[in-house]
């Protein structure tokens, strides 16, 4: 049998993803994918060769699966798709992982036949929530299994063993076979999570028991639920088959292992499919990704080999002798005037004149803000905070590439923290005089404030309620109970009237709101706590029109979380009886404390562009700025002396080199790490300098944040190029 599909490999921008979009034209322009047979499924021709190739389905649901690494490019995909297209064609266009899900949840009654499970729709758990609900299950178990042990906390144990559920799944392993697979890998690197893998294998079997018989469903157990039960079901097969006749896959390369098994039944069932694969753009390798086990794809289809264009040949032409002074610091060569360095002693002057160089070539009208790329290994709060403050002073806008901070590190969320312990009773010991005074600020609204310099006015926005008067208020008038911790009348200490009227205005007005929402909460009035935080949004900011992006994208995910946060309490029984104060006040603080740990990140659907790109400099990591697979004229390499250029640091979860089928539980050794280390680094200098048409600045501070000398594997680099 001659297949149909297309194999097609080429490093970056050499044209893959276009090359993949002409293919599904040549297609829909066939005549056996004519536009009436698309949307009635009727198949005119009778002929064997046709009637493989046509669906024998009437429906009018996508007839094309289109996927995509990550949803970024799924929706650029997508966009491209429908563009090109004009939108007459159904596609359903998902990330691999996206797509797993949704078959899951799509053929659930199929899944509890099959597996006798309770009938009852299921819930798809955060990471969170999942995290927090393993830690409560497991809590007794891991503290007679690893009582003395002093190296690890029990928060990052239950991550660890959470990551080899989801591995194990992404890998298409039986959640029953991770015990084989921990025991040959553990045998040279010690055992560090300081249990058997006999163990670890039955608190995840109890784990995933457990959630299913709740209905609830996390990343890794839909995966498991799809490859090792749905995929192999007969009824679900036939179902797949009747969906789909064309296949489009970009960059598989950091596809799951799961995902082959899915293309290998489309191939079987002789659905024409075309993938697109980048040896340098591998970027999940390490969060689940097998490349080599989605490579060996390549035998089944015709092969395609793209070179890159000329305009964009630096990485031909750069990335062997680069990598060559890496590997070889002893080398004499010098780098073309095209990479230049920018050094200084310390970081704070890196950061200062990396932003100067920035701002002066826009100003010069050598480049535009949109045409430049700050990327780095990591970025501490410091550099981007710095970076941002400098550049906007210039008037240069900065746009941060998925900048997921905790929700805990925005202060609106703080301070909505801080107030809800004022009305539910037992939050007491969560309220401090810090948190008091910074709720006043916040929520004392602003006032416009107009000053006069030499030549205009100039108008701001200030707090009601200044830092130094919301201090002396939490000074005198906040009262700390365990129960019901209170805030006094602002007439309650001498010298009140150094408040002044705005602030007394301001702090007697969120009095009087205090009084009459705890007033409702006795009567039993608020629904729930999520109800009174949406309250609370609507009376302190839902006029306040000076609020930004980020600020309300935080403000939506705060309720979306709490949202999720209560149902599944819901669920589990906990908050069926709302009178119960004790077992509420409960649910709150543990919720509170959970966004106190910083494992809740604001992650708002982002805003797509219509037309032209923001005229905005780019700020990312290393890996954001790789997984958007974006391009600029201009980059500037923060930190290029740092180690973490050849470390996989939090894009790497424990036991990913265990679950890879080229190594399936294969022990992970010093000489493994350092080949790794090399293989990244080469990849990294290939993808970043084929994304890079015009400059590249090698910003090196001899002294990293912490005053350590900087001699990462890149500083060859920095010593062989010309110092601005």
């Amino acid at each position: 049998m001659i297949s149909e599909s297309i194999w097609i490999v080429g490093p970056s921008h050499s044209g893959k993803t276009t090359r993949l979009i002409k293919q599904f034209y040549v297609w829909i322009q066939n005549e056996y994918y004519a536009l009436e047979n698309l949307y009635t499924g009727e198949n005119k021709h009778n002929s064997k060769n046709h009637i493989n190739h046509c669906l024998d389905i009437k429906q009018t649901s996508a007839k094309f699966l289109v996927l995509a690494a990550n949803n970024e490019n799924r929706r650029r995909l997508s966009d491209k798709v429908i563009n090109d297209t004009y939108g007459k064609y159904p596609v359903r266009c998902q990330t691999p992982l996206g797509f797993i899900q949704d078959e899951v949840i799509l053929f659930w009654p199929l899944l509890v036949k099959s597996l006798d499970l309770k009938a009852q729709f299921p819930v798809l758990l955060r990471p969170e929530t999942e995290q927090k609900l393993a830690a409560k299950l497991w809590h007794k178990s891991l503290d007679t299994e690893t009582q003395g042990y002093k190296g690890m906390s029990e928060y990052r144990l239950v991550r660890r063993l959470l990551d080899c559920l989801q591995l194990a799944a992404y890998a298409a392993v039986a959640c029953e076979d991770i015990t084989t697979i921990l025991t040959s890998a553990l045998i040279v690197e010690g055992n560090n999570l300081n249990l058997e893998p006999e163990f670890i294998a039955f608190l995840l079997l109890d784990w995933r028991d457990w959630c299913l018989e709740r209905g609830f469903l996390t990343y890794g157990i839909v995966t498991e639920l799809y490859g090792q039960h749905l995929l192999q079901d007969s009824q679900y097969q036939q179902q797949l088959h009747k969906r789909y006749q064309g296949l489009l896959a970009d960059d598989v390369q950091d596809y799951p292992a799961i995902t082959r098994h899915l293309f290998e039944f489309l191939l079987d069932n002789n659905i024409a499919s075309v993938f697109t694969y980048n040896a340098d753009s591998i970027v999940r390798l390490g969060l689940g990704a097998d490349p080599c086990y989605m490579q060996g794809l390549a035998s089944r289809c015709q092969q395609e080999i793209l070179i890159e264009s000329s305009k964009n040949n630096m990485a031909n032409i750069l990335a062997a002798p680069m990598m060559k002074l890496v590997t070889e610091p002893m080398t004499l060569s010098q780098l073309p005037p095209i990479i230049q360095t920018i050094q200084t002693t310390s970081r704070a002057q890196l950061l200062r004149q990396t932003a100067e160089t920035i701002a002066e070539a826009i100003k010069t009208r050598k480049v535009q803000p949109k045409e430049i790329a700050i990327i780095a290994p990591g970025l501490d709060a410091i550099a981007r905070y710095t970076l941002i403050e400098i550049l906007n002073k210039q008037g240069i806008t900065v746009e941060t590439l998925h900048d997921k901070r905790p929700l805990i590190s925005s202060p609106l969320v703080r301070a909505l923290l801080t107030i809800i312990s004022f009305v539910y009773p037992g939050l007491g010991r969560l309220v401090d005089r810090d948190k008091v005074a910074e709720m006043l600020v916040l929520l004392s609204g602003n006032e416009e404030k107009r000053t006069k310099d030499e030549k205009n006015t100039v108008s701001s926005q200030l707090p009601k309620i200044d830092l130094v008067r919301a201090g002396l208020i939490a000074d005198y008038c906040f009262v700390p109970h365990i129960e019901r911790p209170d805030l006094l009348p602002a007439r309650t200490f001498k010298r009140w009237d150094r408040l002044g009227y705005t602030a007394t205005k301001a702090y007697s007005e969120i009095l009087a709101w205090l009084k009459e929402q705890r007033s409702q909460q006795e009567l039993s009035l608020i629904p729930n706590p999520v109800f009174f935080l949406d309250k609370a949004i609507q009376h302190f900011f839902g006029n306040d029109g000076s609020l930004q992006y980020h600020q309300i994208a935080a403000l939506r995910e705060l309720i979306e979380t709490a949202q999720h946060y209560w149902d599944i309490d819901i669920k589990l029984g906990k908050a069926q009886t709302l009178n119960d104060n004790h077992q509420v006040a409960n649910i709150i603080a543990e919720f509170i404390q959970l966004l106190r740990q910083g494992c809740i990140t604001a992650n708002p659907s982002p805003v797509s562009t219509l037309g032209h790109l923001s005229n905005a400099v780019i700020l990312a990591t290393i890996f954001q700025y790789r997984s958007s697979r974006r391009s600029h004229p201009w980059h500037f390499w923060l930190d290029t002396g740092s180690q973490l250029w050849a470390k996989g640091g939090a894009a790497t979860l424990f036991g990913a080199n265990y679950f890879l089928h080229n190594r399936l539980g294969k022990p992970w050794t010093a000489e493994d790490e350092k080949l790794a280390e090399n293989q990244r680094l080469r990849r990294i200098l290939s993808d970043l300098l084929a994304r890079v048409s015009s400059r590249v600045y090698l910003c090196h501070s001899k002294l990293a944040i912490n005053g350590q000398e900087q001699i990462g594997p890149l500083l060859p680099l920095v010593n062989a190029c010309i110092s601005l």
